[in-house]
């Protein structure tokens, strides 16, 4: 039996933010930034936006409901990039669309050291209740075990 893998998360917010300009609004950030794009089949004006994130079985699923998704900023879904130069991609793509629209939360690129391993990661938020955060696992050399003198 293979491992089972994540495939999608789902989100509701309000109606409007899902009507003509919502949805345009949305589809261009996610778009730009992280080449999102919006399965049209399955879009429903005022009611449902499905983003295909790279291939048909990875979505983020977006839905109205009367009583919305609430949650602090901090609250969010993560996504695994394999080199340090998609990760500061993104990073750029998400610090442009920021100068451009002040709806856009982006933080700092930081890091966690863990000596095995270097975590860079970065927050961007817009228009969803939870923020994307973007990370980069850069995973160090495990070192020869010293030679003991006898």
């Amino acid at each position: 039996m293979s491992k089972p893998r994540f495939n999608h998360v789902a989100l509701s917010v309000p109606s409007a933010a899902l009507d003509d300009a919502g949805r345009a609004d949305i589809l261009a950030f996610y778009g730009e930034v992280f080449g999102w794009e919006e399965m049209p089949t399955m879009t429903k004006p005022g009611q449902q936006l499905v983003l295909q994130a790279y291939s048909y079985d990875q979505f983020v699923f977006v839905v109205a409901e009367d009583e919305p998704m609430a949650c602090p900023r901090t609250d969010h879904f993560g996504m695994s990039v394999d080199s340090l130069d998609e990760l500061t991609t993104f990073h750029d793509r998400a610090s442009a669309y920021a100068t451009r629209d002040d709806r856009v939360s982006v933080s700092a690129v930081g890091l966690d050291d863990y000596e095995f391993l270097k975590l860079h990661n970065f927050y961007v938020g817009y228009l969803l209740p939870l923020s994307v955060e973007v990370q980069h696992w850069a995973w160090t050399p495990t070192p020869a075990p010293a030679s003991s003198s006898s």
